[in-house]
């Protein structure tokens, strides 16, 4: 009975103990240097990731799928292609401060050329936002009659894109085809034959 006495004693002090140490405590470790504009680099990542995979898959698809629509109702994949184009020359525009100049690339571009060549000028566009700062980015704008900052409308870049590629991908894999994002990555290391 003592030692219960004794050892739920010494667990009842254990709590007070821990705030009143008796040792001073060592200091917190120095956070790690900040990044310059970290918020612009944070968003490079999945910029760069997202650009690569519609300009590939723009490329990958035959010309003769552009054309193709899973359902009547939807875009063909042609139609994607440019409507990602017209939709990233706008956004960069509205991030940049500029006034969007109308593309209508879905409306005057039909060749596979065209639009991979169109797509890729958009992309380039887009890159000079991502060169921007933090401070730049942080300066307010109108989003479809919303307020927001210029970096709202970064975030939309690459949302827009990724919500795309998604609608790339599943008419890709309906043509039988192996979209970029599920390509085996070039670093990766091959496996072993027998």
């Amino acid at each position: 009975m003592k030692t219960d006495v004794l050892l739920l004693s010494a667990l009842l002090a254990l709590p007070a103990a821990a705030q009143y140490p008796t040792a001073p405590a060592s200091p917190p470790a120095a956070p790690a240097a900040a990044v310059a504009n970290g918020a612009i680099v944070g968003l490079k990542f999945p910029w760069t990731h997202v650009k690569e995979m519609v300009v590939r898959a723009a490329e990958k698809m035959p010309e003769e799928n552009y054309g193709f629509k899973p359902s009547p109702d939807v875009r063909s994949f042609g139609q994607l292609v440019a409507h990602v184009a017209d939709a990233n020359f706008m956004f960069a525009a509205m991030a940049s401060g500029e006034k969007p100049a109308p593309r209508d690339i879905e409306k005057t571009k039909t060749s596979k050329a065209d639009l991979v060549a169109a797509l890729k000028e958009s992309v380039a566009a887009c890159d000079k936002v991502f060169a921007m700062t933090d401070a730049q980015l942080s300066a307010p704008t109108k989003l479809f009659g919303m307020d927001t900052t210029r970096f709202g409308v970064v975030g939309l870049i690459v949302g827009h894109d990724f919500e795309h590629y998604g609608n790339m991908v599943t008419y890709m894999r309906i043509k039988g085809l192996v979209p970029p994002s599920s390509e085996p990555h070039p670093e990766a290391p091959k496996p072993a034959t027998k």
